[in-house]
């Protein structure tokens, strides 16, 4: 896994935990289901690159 994908990695999931406790403080369930979607996607990105890196 490359180092700048993995910076981006982590700064989405980041970003959607933040996302997702703001929507939960606010009471914003769309902006916490964001957040949650957020995360998955870093999540399954993360397994993508580990996945290629088995490869090589």
């Amino acid at each position: 896994m490359g180092d700048q994908d993995k910076l981006e990695n982590m700064a989405d999931e980041k970003l959607g935990e933040a996302k997702e406790a703001m929507g939960k403080a606010s009471g914003d369930q769309d902006l916490e289901g964001e957040g949650k979607v957020d995360q998955t996607k870093a999540d399954l990105k993360q397994a993508g690159e580990k996945v290629k890196d088995a490869f090589k």
